[in-house]
């Protein structure tokens, strides 16, 4: 199969394009299309047979739960049969955006969607090639991320072609995407709403919504969200996070490249910005300053992709600060680090 790669630009959306695209959902087959977090992979959500070839292609378990996207919030109540009131606050105030709420799901909901649940994860992507996408092809779309299951999240059209070039009908190349890490997955079944998955939204964010937040910190048998499983977001490479702060970070991250460098392996650094200057006579790729967490998550899975694609064998990765974005960082790279 050859996969087509169809350039749009998101600030100047060519109906022509997103109709192809469309057609595509329509035939059932599959299309790799830009969000604001990371690129998604999508199919109808409505046609059983396409949302099976995503498991096929990124050779993702069945186990794990997919995303409905939706161009509407009136949708929601087609795909959920309980809407609670604290849902539609959260929608109305960040939707568009990388929010994802997890509500009782209606019999229209497969259950190859849900992994077997009675709830269903839905969200309203903030991208307007996603929105005209959705609006064009008259369904719902679920998309995880566009890419082999268990790797670094897809950020631009390249990293798609990397996984899965010759497995998919279509890419649509919007550029490189802006917030950089999965949405924030909130189970609205629950009281207080329960963060299932930190994301483009923060605990802090929600706080001022939903006046009280509990946060998920075990793994749970059955997942309700996606990426929830021990080892997930993985470089080829060894990825060993340090979590230390200061002085005493620096200090174990030229401890642990210097004791592997001099075994002759490949090392690589990603450090902060402020850090950089610190690490002489090492490869160093800075995700950003540790206090622009924004920026730190928009590069986060591009650099660990380029690693791998300068072929290093280990990664010392820099810990940052657990607020605001720095929660969602942070939960991928301990699952990056874990064992595979």
């Amino acid at each position: 199969m050859k996969t087509k790669i169809l350039e749009i630009n998101p600030k100047r959306i060519d109906p022509a394009k997103i109709k192809m695209a469309a057609e595509e959902i329509k035939k059932g087959n599959l299309v790799a299309f830009p969000t604001e977090t990371v690129y998604g992979l999508g199919a109808d959500a409505y046609n059983v047979e396409a949302v099976a070839k995503i498991f096929k292609v990124k050779g993702r378990p069945f186990n794990d739960p997919l995303i409905v996207h939706i161009a509407e919030i009136e949708e929601l109540h087609r795909l959920s049969k309980q809407v609670p009131a604290i849902a539609l606050q959260l929608a109305k105030t960040f939707w568009p955006g990388p929010l994802t709420l997890v509500l009782k799901k209606s019999e229209l909901v497969s259950d190859i969607i849900t992994a077997g649940l009675d709830t269903v994860a839905v969200r309203m992507p903030d991208d307007n090639i996603a929105l005209n996408l959705i609006r064009e092809a008259q369904t719902p779309i679920v998309a995880p991320s566009a890419n082999l299951f268990g790797r670094p999240s897809p950020t631009n059209a390249r990293h798609v072609e990397d996984d899965l070039g010759g497995k998919i009908e279509m890419v649509i190349d919007g550029g490189k995407t802006r917030v950089g890490v999965e949405s924030t997955v909130l189970d609205v079944t629950v009281k207080p709403v329960r963060v299932l998955r930190a994301g483009g939204v923060s605990v802090e964010q929600l706080l001022k919504v939903a006046g009280k937040v509990k946060i998920c910190k075990e793994l749970e048998s059955g997942f309700r969200s996606p990426g929830r499983l021990n080892s997930h977001y993985s470089p080829q490479a060894r990825l060993i996070l340090v979590e230390e702060k200061g002085d005493v970070q620096v200090e174990e991250v030229r401890r642990l490249a210097s004791k592997y460098k001099a075994q002759e392996f490949k090392v690589g650094i990603m450090a902060k910005e402020e850090n950089q200057n610190k690490y002489n006579g090492f490869e160093v790729k800075v995700i950003g300053k540790g206090t622009e967490l924004e920026i730190c998550a928009a590069n986060l899975f591009a650099i660990l992709r380029s690693f791998d694609k300068e072929a290093f064998e280990i990664i010392i990765a820099e810990g940052l600060e657990e607020h605001d974005l720095g929660l969602a960082i942070m939960e991928r790279l301990r699952k990056a680090s874990a064992p595979k």
